[in-house]
């Protein structure tokens, strides 16, 4: 953990204006302070968190303005490599002083050991210390990264951020590739940060219940709201409540001021054809006629330049009002030939070994609308169990077979054609369908009008994710069986509503590997799967009860034990 940094310790931007190299702009003139604490950075897809968060680590350079980090900086990118050749200690940026310290222990005074030592004799006792807190107290500090999980190799970079003692860490999306166990190493990291600040980019529900505040970014602006996740949801409801009022009564004084500027039109036009009907007659003075039309001209003009203002000022109100109420649409389709029978078997696997991960001699049977959750370490080959079931990847031995029909949607999304607009893609794998029936069904997945005809390479995260969705589900025929694979990784909070959203409308049997708890449990999961060396049937219960076994069976931290060994 980080050493107790100065009272002044913060992070500072001011002015910050950056733009892509193609001219689009991300900030103009963005200031904000994050002071000492967690901070949860939240916002859209696309919002320009992960830009944010390069800028303030110094991996951009800002077209204008200034960043100022009141202390050291450590930053932890959302896509980590590390060189697998490396030796774990020269990944935690220890070797050249545990290799001295080694060296002086054998009994070699030379100076240059003692200098490349310093003053951290307790390197080791450190990283150990370090290391437990994550679940990496088994890693022996000679071995090569190439022998971790993808997994421990985030929970090892973080462990090299925090053997640096930074007054400041930038986290970005850090439980996106964790697995339900290391993802808890890391949530218990962040509750045990008590000092310095920390600013975590996350759409991960349980991580986000841990920060001391929320600050979202949006439009190119930051909104700070105090307290964790929940209070943040709570805060934003009650401004959409307002919001939505404020927009009501915005709506009802449109309506006003257009019918008093239409009574007002209806009287001045009465009063013309009445002076006209007078000015025939002849029962006034030319003169005093030609007064009085002026005057009545004049007055007529004043009093439709009032109304007309009135009406302008009550659209301006309007247009303000629709702008703080939020567009997060849910998705809602109507699916009918996905249904199966509950007494239907769907999928049937027997004697299953996988070619990757530790699943040997697995037998699975899927009956009906069921809903499975496949929870697994990472490497214990959940991808590549469902890419076998899909029938995309042939087993070592056994067999799997489904008797409905099957989509998978992967981890990357790579059912779409980057050059085929939206429509053009659920077309190509719905042969058969018209037209304008798939237009109305992707009007549900929020692709409406024009929207439709957007070229898929030119989508957003969220949106292409929700284009990969539509082509899936909407395919022919009718899917009755489909798996996800880690569908939450990198969409926003409003995107997993949304797919909950989309769910929850299908009536076929589900297979969804992930990590994300919360998700699994709001989309009505029936049967909860744990891959291992065989496939185990459990509960959520379960699987928190797993979590509360390892962190019971965890090696206290600080031990001079050997490192590899776990004791």
């Amino acid at each position: 953990m980080p050493s107790t940094p100065a009272t002044g310790v913060s992070l500072t931007c001011s002015a910050l204006s950056f733009r892509w190299a193609d001219g689009t702009p991300v900030f103009d003139g963005l200031s904000l302070s994050v002071g000492r604490g967690r901070t949860g950075l939240v916002g859209a897809n696309g919002a320009g968190k992960s830009t944010l968060l390069r800028l303030l680590a110094g991996r951009l350079s800002p077209a204008g303005g200034s960043v100022s980090a009141g202390g050291s900086l450590a930053y932890l990118p959302q896509d980590i490599t590390l060189d697998t050749s490396l030796r774990v200690d020269q990944a935690l940026g220890i070797a050249e002083r545990r290799a001295a310290l080694h060296a002086i222990e054998a009994g070699d005074a030379d100076e240059a050991h003692f200098d490349a030592v310093g003053d951290d004799w307790d390197v080791e006792e450190r990283t150990l210390a370090t290391l437990g807190p994550l679940g990496l107290g088994h890693v022996e500090l000679d071995r090569t990264v190439g022998q971790m999980s993808g997994g421990e190799t985030v929970l090892l970079r973080l462990a090299a951020l925090l053997l640096e003692r930074p007054d400041i860490l930038l986290l970005d999306e850090p439980t996106n590739n964790l697995d339900v166990f290391a993802r808890r190493r890391l949530y218990e990291a962040v509750d045990d940060w008590r000092s310095g600040v920390l600013v975590v980019v996350s759409h991960d529900r349980e991580l986000l219940e841990r920060v001391d505040r929320v600050a979202e970014l949006r439009a190119g602006s930051v909104t700070w709201y105090g307290g964790n996740l929940s209070a943040y949801e709570e805060a934003l409801a009650t401004q959409q409540e307002a919001a939505e009022r404020t927009l009501r009564a915005a709506d009802a004084d449109v309506r006003r001021q257009k019918r008093e500027l239409e009574e007002t039109r209806m009287k001045l036009a009465r009063r013309q054809r009445n002076s006209k009907r007078l000015d025939d007659r002849g029962g006034i003075p030319k003169i005093i006629a030609g007064g009085l039309k002026r005057s009545a001209q004049e007055s007529a003009g004043k009093l439709r330049g009032v109304h007309e203002e009135r009406l302008d000022e009550a659209r301006e109100r309007r247009e303000e009002a629709a702008d703080a109420v939020r567009d997060d649409a849910e998705i809602r389709v109507d699916l009918p030939h996905t249904a199966v029978p509950g007494s239907r078997v769907v999928l049937r696997a027997r004697g299953l070994s996988l070619p990757y991960g530790s699943l040997r001699e697995g037998d699975l049977e899927l009956r009906g609308p069921e809903r499975v959750a496949l929870i697994g370490r990472n490497g214990a080959g959940k991808t590549t169990l469902l890419r076998t079931l899909s029938g995309l990847l042939g087993p070592s031995s056994g067999e799997a077979e489904a008797f409905v029909p099957l989509r998978f949607l992967p981890q990357r999304p790579d059912v779409l054609d980057e050059e085929l607009s939206v429509v053009e893609n659920v077309s190509r794998l719905a042969p058969g369908v018209t037209d304008q029936h798939i237009r109305s069904q992707l009007a549900r997945f929020l692709f409406k009008g024009k929207r439709a005809e957007q070229p898929a390479g030119t989508l957003s995260g969220g949106e292409r994710f929700r284009a990969a969705l539509a082509a899936t589900m909407l395919a022919a025929p009718a899917p009755q069986l489909v798996m996800l694979d880690e569908p939450t990784n990198n969409l926003d909070m409003a995107s997993v509503r949304q797919l909950s959203g989309a769910l929850e409308s299908y009536e076929g049997a589900l297979v969804v590997a992930s990590h994300n708890l919360p998700f699994l449990e709001s989309i009505g999961i029936t049967r909860w799967l744990l891959l291992d060396e065989e496939l185990r049937e459990t509960t959520a219960e379960g699987v928190r009860e797993a979590l509360a076994a390892e962190e019971r069976s965890r090696p206290v931290s600080g031990s001079r034990s050997d490192p590899g060994s776990g004791e």
